[in-house]
């Protein structure tokens, strides 16, 4: 049976079930005061999904305190947005959604940000370990906002910095230029001492070693068209960091053509997540979006406070 035949993405009272089962693991919490009494009133019949808390009175779903809180879109099809959006290697667009889902665009649009929000993880563990390899690289994506579009050379452009552990995840940051205070601060901070680090021979990184932070580091001179260089079982490249912008640009410029500089964030943590969950890691399409709405709780974005509605 395919994924998309499962009753959770056709059924909405088996869908509220379904994420019940993955925030609430072992039984229904009151988002509003904790309480886990056995003793919540049950008044699905009154409306799906919904209980009453027996300590503080206040009445709740299992949505309330998630990314679909207050969401006027049925949960099992936020549910198949979740899917299509996990299972999509480049992303799909809100305009693909609005026709999928049978929605209007605008509400696929925020469905596709709240979505975007659960897959930040927040995740502060630098990446890397003993004997680890981890690439780091920056491209550059859009425009930054305000500048003309006929002066949006490579210095006009919005800054992403990769860092990438071979065999392990992706994580990706909105930096404001590639000068060494806004590069150097990052690297340290998210990759552990005994890693080794390799990146091209930018300026930037020059001195990134010169104190002994890291294990080791190396470089590759791409002015001189080297990518690739081995010196013994070491093999020195950015190939994994270069492949991962690759994915990541053919998604921004082909299936989402333009992001606005102040939600590139989002679009950001949406590549690290599917990279960071992917296939070559034992992670396919069902367990990747099951991790996804692991990440729905304790989040909320609201229409309102988004610059696009202002």
């Amino acid at each position: 049976m395919s994924v998309l035949s499962k009753p959770y993405f056709h059924d909405e009272a088996a869908a509220f079930a379904h994420l019940e089962g993955v925030l609430w693991p072992e039984g229904p919490v009151c988002p509003h005061c904790g309480s886990v009494s056995g003793k919540h009133y049950d008044l699905r019949k009154t409306r799906l999904g919904l209980r009453k808390c027996s300590d503080c009175r206040k009445q709740f779903t299992v949505k309330v305190g998630t990314v679909f809180e207050s969401a006027h879109i049925p949960l099992n099809k936020m549910l198949q947005a979740v899917y299509l959006m996990t299972s999509s290697k480049k992303g799909i667009s809100a305009h693909q959604l609005h026709r999928v889902l049978e929605v209007t665009y605008k509400s696929a649009w925020f469905l596709a940000h709240r979505i975007r929000e659960a897959m930040r993880s927040g995740d502060l563990s630098p990446l890397g370990s003993l004997g680890g390899t981890v690439e780091v690289d920056e491209t550059y994506i859009g425009r930054v906002e305000g500048v003309p579009k006929q002066r949006s050379g490579g210095a006009h452009k919005n800054i992403v910095l990769t860092l990438v552990e071979r065999g392990g995840s992706a994580r990706s940051f909105h930096v404001d230029s590639t000068s060494i205070a806004d590069i150097i601060p990052v690297v340290k901070e998210n990759i552990v001492r005994e890693t080794a680090i390799m990146t091209d021979t930018a300026s930037t990184y020059k001195n990134m070693n010169k104190e002994g932070h890291f294990a080791s580091h190396d470089t590759v001179n791409h002015i001189k068209d080297e990518y690739v260089r081995r010196e013994g079982e070491k093999v020195i490249t950015t190939n994994t960091v270069e492949g991962f912008f690759s994915i990541f640009k053919r998604g921004m410029k082909g299936v989402y053509q333009h992001c606005g500089e102040k939600h590139l964030h989002r679009y950001l943590a949406e590549f690290d997540f599917r990279y960071s969950n992917r296939s070559a890691l034992g992670c396919e399409d069902g367990e990747r979006t099951s991790r996804a709405l692991g990440g729905v709780k304790g989040k909320r974005l609201k229409y309102c406070q988004s610059p696009c509605a202002q």
